[in-house]
């Protein structure tokens, strides 16, 4: 942390992060992060999703979660408001109330940003009917594609841009390569069908939605800095696509596109797959059953974002 001597710039519009829970010193926790970075003071603020204060979310471990999300975006485009949508409890439905919330409030302030949800669960056969809450008009939807082998939803959503991991390498502190992270989440989905911006890995993916599409680090061997002061009383080595999800938020937003769909940013990022100036493809390493490969992979998808460009 203390040799950190360069962070991003830039950002606009609103970052939502999606969690369950109460996170009381989440405010404080950020102004930390942000100091110890060396990042502007965020422009953040925290809104429950039922309308009241959700109990405190130490004990289910889900501050841990809130901590990462939150710093992590403002990290990649520290001039975005960042918003903590907190919902009610971890249930399903819980959460994609909170969606909907995030939604409205992308829509009342300014109507342009990124979502961010660094959850799921096992596929399930009707999964696609909760699809819609991912269409908010001018929103781009970020989910984790997991932490074991495999697929999850709403990483699976055709309606989503499914954030995949890797591992950051290094030599002496020095930067070498990345590798697919071995616990990472991907793969094809049993239930949503390819979305037209897969098209072009047809050959790949058959006829259902592959996993994920863009990816960053979320290794155990290249974890990230957290701080979280209510509940875990200071600093936390934090990984997991967890990581990615808001990560890629960020960055995304920074870019300063602002697509008027995930469907809009898949395809722009699938139109570019391949091309090094945009997107650092990782060709080794695996994650279960699937390998990373030239080109777009179930690891890791078109690979891992190289600048602002292309996204």
């Amino acid at each position: 942390i203390n040799g950190t001597t360069q962070v991003p710039t830039g950002g606009s519009g609103v970052i939502v992060i999606v969690d369950a829970y109460d996170y009381p010193s989440a405010a404080a926790d950020l102004a930390t992060f942000s100091t110890t970075f060396g990042l502007p003071q965020a422009n953040f603020s925290v809104q429950y999703a039922s309308g009241r204060k959700p109990s405190n979310g130490c004990s289910s471990g889900w501050q841990g979660e809130e901590s990462l999300d939150i710093e992590w975006a403002h990290a990649m485009a520290p001039n975005a408001q960042i918003v903590l949508m907190e919902a009610s409890s971890a249930s399903n439905s819980a959460l994609y109330t909170a969606v909907q919330a995030a939604n409205s409030y992308i829509a009342a302030h300014g109507g342009k940003g990124q979502v961010s949800m660094s959850w799921g669960g096992s596929e399930t056969s009707g999964e696609a009917s909760s699809d819609h809450y991912f269409t908010q008009a001018g929103v781009v939807y970020f989910a984790s594609s997991g932490d074991s082998p495999g697929v999850i939803y709403p990483s699976s959503s055709v309606n989503v841009v499914s954030a995949g991991g890797t591992q950051v390498n290094r030599s002496g502190g020095s930067y070498t390569n990345q590798t697919a992270w071995s616990s990472g989440g991907g793969g094809a989905s049993k239930y949503e069908p390819r979305p037209s911006f897969q098209n072009a890995i047809q050959s790949i993916v058959g006829s259902k939605r592959g996993t994920p599409d863009l990816s960053f680090d979320s290794s155990g061997g290249s974890p990230v800095a957290v701080y979280n002061s209510n509940c875990y009383g200071g600093w936390l080595e934090v990984y997991g696509t967890s990581v990615a999800s808001p990560s890629l938020a960020g960055i995304i937003n920074d870019a300063g596109g602002f697509k008027t769909s995930s469907n809009a940013e898949n395809t722009l990022i699938y139109s570019n797959l391949g091309f090094s100036s945009y997107f650092t493809d990782i060709t080794s390493g695996s994650c279960g059953t699937h390998s990373a490969v030239a080109g777009w992979d179930f690891c890791t998808g078109v690979g891992v974002d190289h600048g602002l460009v292309g996204k």
